[in-house]
């Protein structure tokens, strides 16, 4: 059997944190504060630190230093009408990003997170906000004829890129992939795939396809919902908390429900960064059925 890789190519200290325009973290208490606390001290300040993965076009840090993407345009609407009008962002490595909100270094986590059971267990999801497919980053021409995780798993000799701690990295190891490459970044990812050290990177297909649009030496595959025993595995992706900040949760949520109870809001915000209506979470899909994993 083939050990699993880890390939880190950023130099991150501590949680692998990398500051932008912050003039400091957060004091919030991960724990010990009442549940209006957080909400109650972030509309009193007007300003929210975000932590993002730097994964186009949910979130990351634009060349003059702004946040953008899908999830920033959103937040920006939902912190502001509820009187927080300032965001800041720290760009963090993907697998960083819960025990970072754990231990009060952000507010929030802003990167399209799916929702699973697992992770719930360590934090809170809001609502739905993005629903998803999956694709694969391949070399031009994709010289293996993989269309999907599972010929992958198939294929004789295929090495696969995945980004530490996202949802394509538990399906290669349900699917027993084995040859894999854990890397801590969607840019390390295809490089990873350009240098010929993986001959795939398996992530969401909005963002390979965002991503590789440019590029002469990479091509995306058609995406797929990934089947495990049988059952096609929901992707959707919400806003992250800590458990104990309840009121800031409810109170996102509610605002939220304006976008995402609007299918013409909703695409004013995401559609510009590639996102369609079929990304619009159905109405029956709530957040308590993705984490008890229910996916019938």
């Amino acid at each position: 059997m083939t050990p699993r890789r880890t390939l880190t190519t950023t130099s991150l200290a501590g949680l692998g944190i990398l500051a932008l325009g912050l003039a400091g973290c957060t004091s919030t208490a991960p724990d010990g504060d009442d549940a209006g606390s957080t909400l109650e001290r972030l509309q009193e300040d007007g300003t929210i630190t975000l932590a993002i993965a730097s994964e186009r076009p949910y979130s990351w840090v634009d060349s003059s230093g702004e946040p953008t993407g899908a999830t920033i345009a959103m937040h920006e609407a939902i912190f502001s009408a509820l009187g927080i009008d300032n965001i800041e962002v720290e760009e963090v490595a993907w697998d960083n990003l819960i025990p970072g909100l754990n231990a009060g270094r952000w507010d929030a986590v802003s990167a399209g997170m799916s929702i699973l059971p697992e992770r719930c267990e360590q934090a809170a999801f809001s609502d739905p906000e993005i629903m998803y497919t999956t694709a694969l980053a391949v070399p031009t021409g994709n010289p293996q004829g993989l269309s999907d995780l599972d010929s992958v798993a198939a294929a004789d000799g295929v090495t696969l890129a995945v980004q530490s701690g996202a949802i394509e990295d538990g399906y290669a190891e349900e699917l027993g992939i084995t040859d894999v490459v854990e890397v801590d970044s969607a840019t390390n990812g295809l490089e990873t795939v350009q240098s010929g050290r993986a001959d795939a990177f398996a992530l969401t297909a909005v963002s390979l396809n965002w991503m590789t649009e440019d590029m002469d030496d990479l091509e995306t595959t058609t995406a797929f919902v990934q089947s495990l025993d049988g059952v096609e595995q929901v992707g959707a992706g919400a806003t992250v908390f800590r458990p104990g900040d309840t009121e800031l949760l409810e109170a996102y949520n509610e605002e939220l429900a304006n976008i995402t109870g609007d299918e013409a809001a909703y695409l004013d915000l995401v559609e510009p960064f590639g996102f369609t209506a079929e990304n619009l979470p159905p109405a029956d899909l709530t957040t308590e059925q993705l984490c008890s994993g229910d996916l019938s």
